[in-house]
């Protein structure tokens, strides 16, 4: 098991609503960055205030810190986290080849979705604010192809792919270390490594991909990630830079 990181906390819970809704209330408290890792949530949600199905044996962690740097800045730990999240995955199961990273925020195993994660930040210009990192990642099961929506990459689970057996409680020092390793990389030298490293593993680079947001689509040849975190397409009227999207193969 990989060692827990020097100045990180740890909040166990058992049930809760949202290890989310945890981290606001924990907010107001912080003298550090803290892990939250519930074995049951009750209420859990994805991106868009979509239901997100957490089966138990699956985890359900949030990392929530003070928020130090400007939202921008903040929004590009994404990346840094979907990198932790590679590299504590492939540390587990050995087999560092199934993996790959989905713009934005999604982790897949043999192609389908393993592993997603939610920013939230709050805060005003006069009070400090924080940022909560979520995660869920289906370690023991995942839910009905049916309860996701059409086009949407398909659900997998750490077991049924890799036979890989691990509880929440073991994964989550992987993800930690790993996190830790990754965000100080981050800290130290910015955006350009860590966009270097996600783009050496992100799926469908240079294919054909749909970027939707709302009732637009756009769809193009996946080029890049710029500096600022945005999806470019090459399309027939020239690239787009995309700041916000569901993507779709």
């Amino acid at each position: 098991m990989s060692a827990w990181p020097k100045g990180y906390g740890l909040r166990l819970l058992e049930t809760v609503d949202s290890t989310l809704n945890e981290a606001a209330r924990m907010a107001p408290g912080l003298t550090g960055p803290v892990w939250i890792l519930a074995r049951e949530q009750t209420a859990a949600r994805g991106r868009r205030g979509r239901a997100w199905v957490m089966p138990r044996g699956n985890l359900a962690a949030t990392l929530v810190m003070r928020m130090t740097e400007p939202p921008e800045v903040a929004a590009l730990r994404s990346f840094v986290t979907a990198l932790a999240l590679f590299d504590a995955c492939a540390a587990v199961s050995g087999r560092s080849e199934a993996f790959a990273l989905k713009w934005p925020n999604d982790v897949l195993l043999n192609g389908g979705k393993l592993a997603g994660i939610l920013l939230e930040s709050a805060g005003t210009a006069r009070a400090p604010g924080h940022l909560a990192i979520g995660i869920g990642v289906n370690l023991a099961d995942a839910p009905p192809a049916e309860l996701v929506e059409p086009g949407a990459v398909r659900p997998v689970s750490l077991l049924s792919e890799t036979g890989t057996a691990i509880t929440p409680d073991d994964f989550l020092p992987y993800l930690a270390a790993a996190y830790a390793v990754r965000d100080a990389q981050f800290t130290t030298y910015g955006f350009a490594p860590i966009r270097s490293a996600w783009l050496d593993r992100a799926a469908r680079l240079g294919e054909t991909i749909t970027a939707r947001t709302g009732a637009q689509s756009t769809t193009g040849r996946f080029e890049t990630v710029d500096a600022q975190g945005n999806l470019v397409l090459v399309t027939p009227t020239g690239r787009t830079a995309i700041a916000a999207a569901d993507v779709y193969f």
